[in-house]
């Protein structure tokens, strides 16, 4: 009887967590299950030369940047997935990235952060392109932001 009970409730939490979740083997280690998702339908498409190699290149880019700086970091970035085609930001202080305005907020200052990374001036990316669009340039299926404690929103590339 028990184990019947336990069987509902796990099948229960299960559902709830959707089709959109059931194959992201992160959610739960490195950031909560996100609450919310989106799909972003880019202007650009990956580079021929778009691997592994170069998400890792730019991520190394961007971490580089902000150690550099005279402050400490207020979040970090790193690539999961096989191939590092999963890029997710985690806030390292409290209060930081705490709702989908501010996730967002932080996604449209990276557009500029991004930018200045060596892989994007070498390729002269096109001025109009978003952070999201830039990562698509790169080979990146989806972003994870997370506050690293119960906020989440993850946005997937069609």
């Amino acid at each position: 009887m028990i184990r019947i009970a336990i069987a509902a409730v796990l099948g229960a939490l299960v559902s709830l967590a959707g089709p959109a979740f059931a194959d992201d083997r992160h959610a739960g280690y490195y950031y909560p299950q996100p609450q919310s998702t989106e799909v972003y339908y880019p202007r650009a498409t990956p580079l021929p030369e778009a691997n592994r190699d170069r998400r890792l290149g730019f991520v190394t880019g961007i971490t580089t940047a902000q150690l550099r700086a005279p402050y400490p970091p207020t979040h970090v970035l790193y690539a999961k997935s096989a191939e590092s085609e999963k890029p997710v930001i985690v806030a390292l202080q409290d209060g930081y990235i705490d709702t989908i305005y501010r996730a967002r907020a932080l996604l449209a200052a990276m557009t500029a952060q991004a930018r200045a990374t060596p892989i994007f001036t070498e390729l002269e990316a096109e001025s109009t392109y978003t952070f999201f669009d830039m990562a698509v340039l790169l080979g990146f299926k989806q972003i994870t932001i997370s506050d690293g404690q119960s906020f989440a929103h993850q946005v997937t590339f069609e």
